[in-house]
């Protein structure tokens, strides 16, 4: 199917460093990663900041020769990934320890090789009848144990009025269900003019928008930012949801609506990425489900809520199209044509 999930293939990470760090951790990436992680690099932490905060990366890998190790993860933006961060710096915390602790062992090695040097020369000239030369004692040089931390910062964690983001990652479905809704009570109960249903989709969109975006965000603290423009977004949601099913409907009489419920619900909402990243579904399936609605509202719904600097022109546009196209195909109104064109309901079973 479509939408079942696989390894995730492509997941953009930053890397900040000099030529042989990047080198470094590339190799180790490539190696261990399997496809999973693609890096791209950044001059400065600053910068890598930037790009996780316009979703253009999910975290970032930093080194450098004056600063501790730091991995930079964004929990808001999938906690999936976030771990799979946290677990990679683990893996370069036990890399270090490691390199530190052979480093300790061959000091040590190598201060027990001179002692036993010294003691070998006093025996050699102890044996040859001279008088043995004793090293006059002074203080020994410490074994030198550095101590390096690798640091793991949340750059974008999410609110605490929702921790895990169990609200956010829900938050799709009542919209999907509310367009709908719309879409149905449109189509097979508001009666007259296709002018009359389309006039209903726009006024129930932006009342539900209005109720669902007060429900999740003040409510459950599902979304955060501006109200406003959270109520917005769900009522472009909720409208090009319904519009989709009057729009089937305006082509194929009731029929419509339920291609338009199975084309939203068993296609639609499956690639919509909504709990998981894109990366993680099959592609193109993944990259295809942003151009549908619901795909388009979890990512717009995610970024007006924790990544303000983000782009979010293509969401609102994918969300205004299919509204505009779907009440455009409502008004053309087929079934009604035929009708009026003296064709009976026989001819077509399916209109009315």
């Amino acid at each position: 199917m479509a939408g079942r999930h696989r390894r995730p293939q492509n997941l953009p990470v930053g890397v900040v460093g000099d030529d042989a760090q990047v080198t470094q951790v590339e190799a180790t990436v490539s190696e261990k990663a399997d496809g999973a992680v693609v890096l791209t690099r950044y001059d400065s932490r600053d910068d890598a900041v930037t790009a996780i905060e316009q979703r253009e990366s999910y975290g970032a890998i930093v080194l450098g020769p004056s600063s501790t190790p730091e991995v930079l993860t964004a929990s808001a933006a999938n906690p999936t990934v976030a771990q799979m961060l946290d677990e990679l710096g683990q893996g370069m915390q036990a890399a270090i320890d490691e390199q530190i602790r052979a480093a300790v062992e061959s000091q040590i090695a190598a201060a027990q090789q001179e002692a036993a040097a010294r003691v070998q020369s006093l025996v050699e000239a102890v044996r040859s009848g001279q008088v043995p030369q004793i090293p006059e004692s002074g203080p020994s040089a410490p074994v030198q144990i550095p101590a390096v931390t690798v640091t793991v910062t949340d750059i974008v964690p999410f609110a605490a009025s929702d921790p895990r983001g169990a609200g956010l990652g829900v938050a799709l479905f009542p919209l999907v269900l509310g367009g709908l809704a719309v879409g149905i009570v449109s189509t097979l109960v508001v009666r007259g003019s296709a002018v009359r249903r389309v006039t209903t989709v726009v006024v129930a969109s932006v009342g539900a928008g209005l109720v669902l975006a007060g429900i999740l965000q003040a409510a459950f603290g599902a979304l955060q930012g501006s109200f406003w423009l959270n109520a917005a977004a769900c009522a472009a949601t909720i409208a090009a949801i319904a519009a989709t099913v009057t729009g089937f409907a305006g082509l194929l009489g009731p029929a419509g609506v339920g291609v338009g419920a199975v084309f939203t619900m068993l296609i639609a909402n499956p690639l919509s990425a909504a709990a998981v990243p894109v990366e993680f579904l099959l592609q193109p399936w993944g990259a295809i489900g942003q151009w549908l609605p619901p795909g388009a509202a979890a990512t717009l719904l995610r970024s007006l809520s924790y990544f303000p600097d983000a782009a979010t022109a293509q969401q609102w546009i994918v969300l205004l199209v299919w509204a505009a196209g779907g009440l455009a195909l409502t008004l053309v109104d087929l079934p009604a044509r035929r009708l009026r064109a003296g064709q009976s309901v026989a001819e077509h079973p399916l209109t009315v």
